[in-house]
């Protein structure tokens, strides 16, 4: 992985790491990060962590809160006024008052819960009640997956985006642009028209690779998908080119525009985006849709491994000294969380965990990581099914019951959106090795096993009309490894 930052950037992060440990003497908080790929549940994660400390859910694995040591906590204005807030209240209304699913991350946002808590130890009771500020970074995983260009030419950028259209699995959907970028003679003069019939047709791949059909991850420039404020500006508008010769780029020709444009791209983009976000996290999580890939086959369960081991590379783990972190922090925790465990019955969930860990295990041995953390969680921020029994005969099978999306399909039914419906998922095998084939075809994912997408579930009441909190598998788990510690 090669340096994300320069001198001066280093010395911006320490100055700004200085100022946020002198607040932090007198207002502790913890800077959690919360990324994954599109579609994987970020906003629904972050929304049901609120939701639940909020509003007092049932969270038995986190200690804190099982243990009545949680006195209150409540939404606060959130430290960055240049970073637009994640807008909570929208979230919930979406899943509680529309049963919606909330829309994806597009762009970077932040929140501050602040929570009060009484401490563990009884010399830690002899002073003021705890107060621990947790501020809540949520951003999109694609972007991550741009931070590796940063030590990549132009020239190695455009080879490598090439190998990988070539792929089987991709060399369909990326055939319209690799013909358009072969049919480009690199030292013509630049041409800002067809620069955009370029990357309107390399942005065209990329999103035929996220669909479910292929469900691909690895798929950088992030922003060509997610480009938040910068849709339409020149720092976006480039893409790879073939048949490029060694040597510099001829001046004014095709190629150096667009190796300028990749360049601004790297210098205004990328590393800001390092420099501002990624490298003031404390604490990080990575939420994984592994069943979308695992619907997919073989080819995407391995781009999604290819894409995780990237997004590992581009942390900054390990336990910094009380002297070293007055000037650089460092993320001591990562939790790598496997989404939407409510699609599958529980006798599965630890299959799922498995598999996600095998994922996580390859990607770390391949990133430089060491020095922090890590854990390995199947879980459901939000939980949209509940589990059943159905008899077949003599055989009696463990179903999960829900109310499918519109338009979501098993066989030759479809779906309404207001039917519920028991549903038998099928079983993941008890080893994960068959997902790591590379062979498989890219929509051979096993017909034995049945993932629909349901609607977010109807809330219980109280006798009172009381609203309860969002039902969750896991949540609690996931928050007791993140923020245990700090609530000790």
């Amino acid at each position: 992985m090669p340096s994300l930052t320069s001198l001066a950037d280093e010395a911006r992060i320490a100055l700004d790491t200085v100022a946020d440990r002198a607040t932090g003497l007198w207002s502790p908080s913890v800077r959690l990060g919360v990324t994954g790929l599109s579609r994987a549940g970020k906003t629904v994660f972050i929304s049901a962590l609120v939701h639940n400390l909020v509003h007092g859910g049932r969270l038995p694995l986190f200690e804190a809160q099982a243990s009545g040591r949680i006195a209150k906590a409540y939404l606060e204005h959130q430290p960055d006024d240049a970073v637009p807030r994640f807008q909570y209240e929208d979230h919930i209304a979406d899943l509680v008052d529309k049963r919606i699913w909330p829309a994806s991350t597009r762009a970077i946002s932040e929140l501050r819960l602040t929570v009060e808590y009484e401490s563990a130890s009884a010399f830690g009771r002899m002073f003021s009640r705890g107060r621990l500020s947790l501020d809540i970074v949520d951003y999109p995983g694609e972007w991550l997956l741009d931070l590796p260009l940063i030590g990549k030419s132009f020239e190695t950028f455009s080879r490598e985006a090439m190998e990988l259209a070539e792929l089987p699995v991709r060399e369909e959907v990326s055939r319209p642009w690799r013909q358009l970028a072969a049919s480009v003679d690199p030292d013509a003069a630049a041409d800002e028209m067809l620069a955009r019939r370029l990357f309107d047709s390399f942005s065209a791949y990329l999103a035929a690779c996220k669909e479910d059909a292929r469900a691909l991850s690895t798929l950088p420039p992030g922003r060509f998908l997610m480009p938040g404020d910068l849709e339409g500006s020149p720092a976006l508008t480039f893409a790879p080119l073939a048949n490029l010769r060694e040597g510099r780029a001829r001046p004014g020709s095709m190629r150096a525009m667009m190796e300028r444009r990749y360049e601004a791209y790297k210098t205004h983009v990328i590393k800001p985006f390092f420099r501002e976000h990624i490298a003031r996290l404390d604490r990080q999580i990575v939420l994984v849709d592994a069943m979308q890939a695992i619907n997919a086959g073989g080819p995407a369960v391995a781009d999604l491994e290819r894409a995780l081991t990237e997004i590992l590379a581009c942390f900054r783990p390990g336990r910094g000294s009380l002297l070293t972190g007055l000037v650089s922090r460092r993320i001591d925790r990562i939790l790598i969380a496997a989404t939407k465990a409510d699609h599958i019955h529980h006798e599965s969930h630890d299959r799922l965990q498995a598999i996600v860990r095998r994922l996580a295990d390859r990607a770390i041995a391949r990133a430089d990581f060491s020095g922090a953390a890590v854990e390995v969680v199947a879980m459901a921020a939000v939980r949209a099914t509940r589990e059943g029994a159905a008899t077949r005969g003599r055989e009696r099978l463990p179903v999960i019951i829900g109310s499918p999306l519109a338009g979501e399909t098993i066989g030759e039914d479809t779906f309404d959106g207001e039917t519920e419906t028991a549903i038998f998922p099928g079983d993941l095998p008890e080893s994960p090795a068959a997902f790591f084939r590379k062979d498989v075809a890219p929509t051979s994912g096993d017909p034995a096993i049945r993932f629909v997408r349901f609607r977010p579930p109807k809330l219980e009441r109280t006798a009172e009309g009381v609203t309860l909190s969002l039902p969750h598998i896991r949540l609690d788990r996931a928050l007791q490894f993140l923020l245990g510690d700090q609530l000790a």
